[in-house]
């Protein structure tokens, strides 16, 4: 079920705020705990708290530490993008966004508001992370100050851009357009959308557009002389006071805001007593520049008004101080109610609530980044803690993934070797192992050798092996880190750093063995590409499978999918996709998906079909029009390993892909190889996928 919508905006002032408050009001009237959460923000000023944050909490009485609501400010995400680290900032908006969603039924997302340094490369900021959060998205747009092309050209190119990198766009929202446009608008838009998108235009309002009388004397930094209980005054229209008072008693308008110089006694006596004659419009507030304040005279007359209306002294001359009440751009704050009713109430008015809801709730999504992924195997690995054993202790790489494991607390580590060495290689590199959480095992000097010597012995006598060969084996990392599984003193190995293949997987062949009904030991890749996560097999482990061996690849790989939560979609590779090719090795793949629809009917398989036909959907639907594969596999099975292999190397080199794996299956316990040139990234994945298959999923 989805649990998530995005609000995205194409601009600064595009009037989210109105969708953010009436969203939250409809979800709360259909779903008991809402959350809220803005990936990025806008630096606080002296240290205050987010204005749309602070007004949801407070006015929903959204119970979420502030704290936690947010990932970023602006400045730090452009100290990251400057340092190169754009995919740590998704990691931890992931990370945050996950831990309010593991506490809400729903989360509400809005994005950032376009000002400052980032504002040049922000949409694309935030459709990455609408992507990687997994969630439908509503884009926004604003007509003040467009032509009907530019607005519609905007929300086109909006629209197409997500679609494009396969987020899903539920409505699209033309906010800000004047009333006799709206139809015009609301028709144009219509216009490129699919049918499945809702559509919703959104009239100025005048109660949101203009600031308060607290908005304005914050900006000016005012004085406020009378009327400081009424600061929330919405203002409407402005004007300068400086015609003579009969003459401007005409140019008032409801809610006008008088601008005049201190020195007007007259404007300022004037407008307040327009303001509580029957016979003149309202007077929310007064402006008085140039730094002067009325005779005490003056005052103490004004003091005995009546009724007042808040009255404000600035400091700079009536020219610039009206240029810059012109440029305020009105916000809604956790205080102003009328703001906000006026929001909500105009949201439930032009939005076909019902409709957007069915809409939001029936999201499915389907895909999943390669950042989700990396996400969710950290997740996974925490939920049930295992112990893992690494038989290349001295190796730097292996050092270096270790130092990262145990900092970040996720598995028990056991490294194989020369104790001193290990220790010795550690301060080389400068890197501060807490040696108490990482535990450090010489193998003929552990106080189980004896004992795994004699275990060996029995299950590999009737094989003509003595006890010298035994101890022999024993004393190699790899047969003792494989002997340490088979007694339960860990729960997983990773190895192949500095051995070959069949030295890391020889001894778990010999004695941790296959699952029952397994007869093949494989392999597969995560495949992290830049906007999914496929999975290839066998890349690493059989050479020259038969039709049987393919089969049962495919099975096994469908099975690692859905455990690491990928739909497998199986794609059997060949050189030609359908019926129409002939030979023996196009056969074998046939008959080998033929195999596996009869084993596996549940399962979606298309075989044999060519790489491109697989992954592209335009060339998928054009070759196999009715299948369910073609186009969007997500499992892709190759017919033999110099295929593979090659294949998995030329598309990580070639697109930057991050190749997790490979991950062995089949047997009965964890045993994963490393390729001799592997990273350090590399090692850290496979030991928590290690870890994750140690869960017994």
């Amino acid at each position: 079920m989805n649990k998530g919508l995005y609000i995205a905006t194409l601009e600064a002032n595009s009037g989210k705020s109105l969708i953010a408050l009436g969203l939250m009001q409809t979800l709360l009237a259909k779903t008991p705990r809402v959350g809220y959460f803005r990936p990025i923000i806008n630096d606080p000023k002296d240290q205050n708290k987010d204005n749309h944050i602070d007004t949801v909490l407070s006015f929903f009485n959204v119970e979420i530490p502030y704290e936690k609501t947010y990932a970023y400010t602006v400045s730090e995400v452009v100290q990251k993008r400057n340092e190169g680290k754009t995919g740590e900032v998704l990691d931890n908006i992931i990370q945050k966004y996950k831990e309010v969603e593991e506490n809400f039924d729903f989360v509400l997302v809005e994005g950032s508001d376009f000002s400052g340094e980032t504002s040049v490369f922000e949409f694309d900021v935030n459709v990455h992370i609408a992507k990687n959060l997994g969630i439908p998205v509503i884009i926004i747009g604003s007509g003040v100050n467009k032509t009907k092309e530019e607005l519609l050209g905007s929300l086109q190119l909006a629209y197409n851009t997500f679609v494009n990198k396969d987020v899903k766009v539920i409505g699209v929202v033309g906010n800000k357009i004047q009333e006799n446009n709206l139809e015009i608008v609301n028709d144009g838009i219509k216009s490129f959308l699919t049918d499945d998108v809702d559509v919703f235009t959104i009239p100025m309002q005048e109660l949101l557009a203009n600031p308060t009388m607290k908005e304005i004397v914050e900006e000016l930094d005012g004085e406020v002389l009378f009327g400081g209980d009424l600061l929330d005054n919405q203002t409407g229209s402005f004007g300068v006071g400086a015609m003579q008072l009969r003459n401007y008693l005409n140019h008032l308008k409801e809610n006008s805001l008088v601008i005049t110089p201190g020195d007007r006694a007259d404007i300022i006596l004037g407008a307040l007593q327009a303001n509580i004659s029957a016979n003149y419009p309202r007077v929310s507030g007064i402006i008085l520049t140039g730094g002067i304040t009325p005779e005490d005279t003056i005052l103490r007359l004004i003091d005995g008004v009546s009724q007042v209306v808040p009255i404000i002294s600035v400091k700079g001359g009536t020219f610039q101080v009206t240029n810059q009440i012109g440029n305020i751009k009105s916000n809604i704050y956790a205080d102003s109610i009328p703001k906000i009713n006026a929001s909500i109430s105009a949201f439930e008015k032009y939005v076909n609530v019902d409709g957007l809801m069915e809409k939001i709730t029936d999201f499915e999504n389907t895909g999943i980044t390669p950042r989700m992924f990396q996400y969710s195997l950290i997740r996974k690995a925490q939920k049930e803690r295992k112990h893992i054993v690494l038989p290349e202790g001295i190796d730097e790489r292996v050092l270096k993934a270790a130092f990262r494991l145990s900092t970040l607390d996720l598995v028990d580590l056991t490294l194989l070797g020369d104790e001193d060495k290990i220790k010795e290689k550690a301060t080389e590199l400068g890197l501060p192992i807490d040696f108490k959480k990482v535990h450090l095992i010489n193998p003929p000097k552990s106080k189980y050798f004896d004992d795994y010597v004699k275990t060996f012995y029995e299950l590999r006598k009737h094989k003509n092996v003595n006890m010298d060969i035994a101890r022999d084996c024993l004393t190699d990392v790899s047969y003792f880190g494989t002997m340490m599984i088979y007694k339960g003193h860990a729960d997983g190995m990773v190895s192949g750093a500095m051995h070959t293949t069949q030295h890391t997987i020889r001894p778990a062949l010999q004695f941790i063995k296959t699952k029952p009904g397994v007869s093949l030991v494989s392999s597969i890749f995560f495949m992290c590409l830049e906007d999914r996560v496929a999975v290839f097999g066998d890349c690493a482990i059989n050479p020259n499978p038969s039709a049987k061996d393919l089969s049962e690849i495919a099975i096994s790989s469908a099975e690692s999918s859905i455990n690491f939560g990928i739909e497998p979609k199986i794609a059997m590779l060949s050189y030609s996709s359908g019926t129409s090719g002939k030979g023996e090795d196009v056969d074998r793949v046939r008959e080998a998906t033929e195999m596996v629809k009869n084993q596996r009917p549940d399962l979606k398989i298309e075989g044999p079909i060519q790489y491109d036909a697989a992954v592209d959907i335009t060339i998928g639907k054009s070759k196999l029009p009715e299948s369910e594969v073609a186009g969007q596999a997500s499992v892709l099975i190759f017919p033999d390993l110099n295929t593979g292999n090659n294949t998995y190397k030329a598309v990580q080199r070639e697109t930057g892909a991050l190749a997790i794996g490979p991950m062995l299956q089949g047997l009965n316990k964890p045993v994963n190889d490393l390729s001799r040139g592997c990273t350090v990234d590399d090692i850290f994945n496979t030991v928590i996928i290690t870890a994750i298959q140690a869960q017994g999923i």
